[in-house]
């Protein structure tokens, strides 16, 4: 059975929080066919390369399927019981803030709300938290600053209605693909004007019709310059500003800040100012690089300060949008699965929220302070005041600030339980206690994208035996830690009935979260739930807010704040002369548990890498491909060098995806500091220092293999291919003899052997047949190894009689490595085109080649692949 006569199913992406919809259909075999869906209002059919990829990541390959104690498998009865003694042993002698939950984005809206409850409602401390205080807790914080509540104002139609859009500290292009494109629709249909904010040149920057490269961190600086622009140009909107409070201040505090040190050239700022006062609908995105700083919140509220001065709020086509990392950050902060939030937007130091919160549950007292965030909650761990620790769908021994401390303070914690799908994951590896959970396309619930849009997560593939939902198992927990009534649960869509219940209550305390309209859903009206936009209630349904105030301040009025830059926590010194900003690529999410398991998504960027600037790379003696150890006061990392002038100099870029299980030395967030922002909590993310020294190695080499491979190297990264494996690897010691270390690394004692080893040049070639068949293959040299690569992936399976040249037969072309991740096309791919087709734009190459036509996130790398063609013609 193929599956290709069953139905499709309507669901939701996993991955960012763009939320774009799904078609499923099983496909017979334990997979899925996936393409977008067309009637889904955040993406109307798109799909980013990750999204497309989707049904390469299921499977029960690396699923954890039973629960486990101390490696050991066990029942969930013997397991969850044993869950629930130690906390309540824990809370009884030491009381509940001796125990913490960290959860995820990753989860959905209904298993968010049973952790939620039973920490905060039942548990009676506020010590949960959740990986979005790493990615969105400063735009909740200035969001609740300026509007009284966390409220997101504007919608993605805004983006189509736009005459500028500002990205800010947003590489939309990489991070959000869909909405990316969206907006360059809007571009060619509406002619769009497109500026963008970054230290660094991002893909982003293709399309912009500016781009600002300011200093890390001086964001407040340029957009308080643009508050006092605003004010001598005569832009305010004096019938607006009736609904704000602040306005002196924060211009007085303007005016205090000195432009120039965002160091950027004084004509750029004035065309930034000048486009931005005269583009009456101009919507402001933000993202990471604006909320991963110490200064985030301000930052935030930087940018607001601006909408509300103007009125440019709460109308179509203008305001700020603020774009979620996560999949289901919105829901977890419509829940209050925050630290310092109580559920459905109401305030957990406010006595009478918290009794009208009680009183609806049941429950005992609620916690009158907030509890701990992340950054405080590890260190809590590590100092032994956090006893016993629930960590579920994330990662924090990797994507944590100061990783390395985070995960000592996880192994060292008296009692860890982790919930995950797989146990092959950094923090998994900690825990006493492994909880096997069901997956994405096995879960129902609901999520919440970055425009308030909730959708259904629908299964379409059977659970395994073993597995169970988040929402089951937390609930279990509930009721065997003596809470039977309140965790009686048999469904999500009992769980969301009541979740949308109890928002009446934050409705009648006049709060914007209020999806009552929603509470009397049946089974199969929850079922059937189509894309909704909150508010759902008698007075208000979808929408913006704040076109006409209605803030949600006790006085009715926003709040413009009066704000001064403040630089980087960590500063640059003789010690450390770098300045390190981490983020995202293309084709990987997160820490890799999902889509390291697609091989296409693999192709594109296969091991951690830095980007250095060629003045720095020339000071360091660091070539194209050479390997580069970074070091901070808090860890180190190996990293592959790449030279590009989208850097500054003095400022190095790496991503944060790779793990102990990918690339033990690129786990870029032991670098960073714990430092965060006072307000949010969130942690800097974007402006840790750090020293660069090339990587001497006694050698290199390339491997790919049928098998997993077991490295032993100072440095590798591997990667899965359509055939196995490929890995690269350096080392400081020397091997004596590689026919015995590379039947060790691929597990091959008996194959066959080619062999081929120059021994003063350092050089060995290895290739190891079973049955007429390549099984692995090595590439030994003292530089970094130059083969085709994508070739020799490959021939992994077929004869390879050849593979020891390292490179295809003239006959035979090589795609090279993966630029088109949607459509797998490679770079030689695209460049014998533009040679023997004589293409000379991005969409000819689209027409003949089918790449970036789909996300069109590689349409920037095309384009450059044109650029330098032009350039080398010019040239000869």
């Amino acid at each position: 059975m193929d599956g290709s006569g069953l139905p499709e199913t309507r669901s939701t992406c996993p991955y960012c929080g763009v939320g774009c919809g799904v078609l499923l259909r099983p496909d017979g075999q334990g997979g899925l066919a996936v393409r977008g869906d067309p009637d889904h209002p955040a993406n109307w059919g798109k799909l980013c390369s990750k999204g497309a990829a989707l049904g390469e990541t299921v499977g029960l390959g690396e699923r954890l399927l039973a629960p486990q104690i101390a490696g050991q498998q066990v029942t969930w009865d013997h397991a969850l019981g044993q869950v629930a003694a130690r906390f309540s042993k824990t809370i009884a002698q030491h009381g509940p803030d001796s125990v913490a939950f960290y959860v995820s984005g990753q989860l959905l809206t209904e298993d968010y709300y049973v952790a939620n409850k039973l920490m905060k409602g039942f548990i009676g401390s506020a010590n949960i938290d959740t990986n979005s205080r790493l990615c969105m807790a400063s735009s909740v914080a200035g969001h609740k600053r300026a509007f009284g509540t966390d409220t997101v104002p504007g919608t993605y139609e805004d983006l189509d209605e736009a005459d500028l859009v500002v990205l800010v500290g947003s590489n939309l292009a990489w991070c959000h693909p869909v909405l990316y494109q969206r907006l360059l629709e809007a571009r060619r249909q509406r002619g769009t004007r497109i500026i963008v904010i970054d230290p660094r040149r991002t893909a982003s920057c293709d399309q912009a019709d500016l781009h600002l490269a300011l200093e890390p961190g001086s964001d407040v600086a340029l957009f308080n310059h643009l508050l006092t622009r605003i004010y001598e140009g005569g832009a305010l909107d004096k019938s607006y500003l009736r609904h704000v409070s602040g306005f002196d201040d924060a211009l007085h505090a303007a005016y205090a800040d000195d432009i120039a040190v965002t160091g950027l050239e004084p004509a750029a700022v004035a065309q930034f100012c000048a486009e931005w006062i005269r583009s009456e609908r101009v919507v402001t995105v933000y993202s990471q690089g604006v909320n991963q700083s110490t200064s985030g919140s301000d930052k935030v509220n930087a940018i607001l300060n601006c909408h509300l001065a103007t009125g440019r709020i709460g109308k179509p086509g203008l305001g700020p949008l603020s774009v979620t990392g996560q999949p289901n950050a919105m829901g977890g902060r419509e829940v209050g699965g925050l630290a310092n939030m109580l559920a459905c937007h109401l305030d957990l130091e406010n006595a009478d929220h918290r009794a009208a919160v009680r009183g609806f549950w049941g429950s005992g007292p609620l916690p009158m302070a907030p509890g701990r965030k992340a950054v405080d909650m590890f260190r809590a761990a590590e100092e032994g005041r956090i006893k016993a620790l629930w960590i579920i769908h994330t990662n924090p021994a990797v994507s944590m600030p100061d990783a390395d401390r985070v995960a000592r303070a996880i192994a060292n914690c008296d009692f860890t339980v982790v919930s995950d799908i797989t146990a092959s994951t950094d923090t998994a590896r900690l825990a006493d206690v492994l909880l096997p959970a069901t997956a994405w396309a096995e879960k129902s619930g609901t999520v919440t994208n970055s425009d308030r849009t909730i959708s259904r997560q629908r299964p379409v593939l059977p659970a395994p035996e073993g597995p169970r939902d988040d929402w089951a198992i937390l609930a279990d927990v509930g009721r065997r830690m003596g809470w039977a009534a309140a965790f009686d649960y048999t469904s999500p869509a009992e769980i969301f009935r009541e979740h949308a219940a109890l928002s009446a209550i934050a409705g009648r305390f006049g709060r914007d979260f209020d999806i009552s309209g929603l509470s009397d859903l049946d089974d199969n009206a929850y079922d059937a739930l189509p894309p909704t936009r909150w508010p759902v209630s008698q007075t208000k349904r979808g929408g913006r807010f704040f076109g006409d105030g209605g803030f949600f301040h006790r006085d009715g009025k926003a709040r413009m704040l009066p704000l001064r830059w403040r630089e980087p926590a960590a500063r640059t010194d003789r010690r450390y002369p770098f300045r390190l900003n981490t983020g995202r690529i293309r084709d990987q999410w997160h820490t890799m548990t999902r889509t390291a398991l697609s091989p296409r998504l693999s192709a594109h960027l296969a091991e951690p890498f830095v980007d250095l600037h060629p003045e720095d790379a020339a000071r360091l003696d660091v070539a194209a491909a050479d390997l580069v150890t970074l070091t901070s006061a808090h860890g180190s990392a190996i990293l592959r060098a790449r030279i590009t002038d989208a850097q500054t100099p003095g400022q190095l870029f790496a991503p944060m995806h790779w793990t102990a299980e990918y690339a033990p030395k690129g786990r870029v967030d032991a670098l960073v500091a714990g430092a965060t922002d006072p307000v949010s909590g969130q942690p800097e993310s974007k402006a840790a220092v750090v020293a660069a020294a090339r990587f001497d190695a006694a050698w290199y080499a390339f491997a790919v293999s049928a098998n997993q491979l077991a490295p032993r190297a100072s440095y590798w990264a591997r990667a899965r291919t359509a055939t196995g494996w490929r890995a690269e690897l350096a080392c400081t010691a020397p091997v004596a003899n590689w026919e015995a270390e590379a039947r060790e690394m691929f597990d091959l004692p008996d194959a066959s052997l080619q062999m081929v080893e120059d021994a003063a040049r350092g050089t060995a070639r290895l290739a190891f047949h079973d049955g007429g068949r390549l099984r692995a293959a090595l590439f030994v040299a003292p530089e970094p190894i130059a083969v085709m690569r994508a070739y020799l992936t490959g021939q992994i399976g077929e004869p390879g009689r050849e593979v020891l040249t390292g490179r295809t037969a003239a006959d035979r072309p090589d795609p090279g490595p993966v630029i088109c991740a949607c459509l797998n096309v490679g770079l030689n791919t695209i460049l014998t085109a533009i040679e023997s087709q004589g293409l000379i734009s991005v969409d000819q190459i689209g027409a003949a080649l089918g790449a970036g036509t789909n996300c069109g996130s590689c349409r920037p790398e095309i384009a450059t692949l044109l650029a330098a063609r032009s350039m080398r013609e010019a040239a000869e």
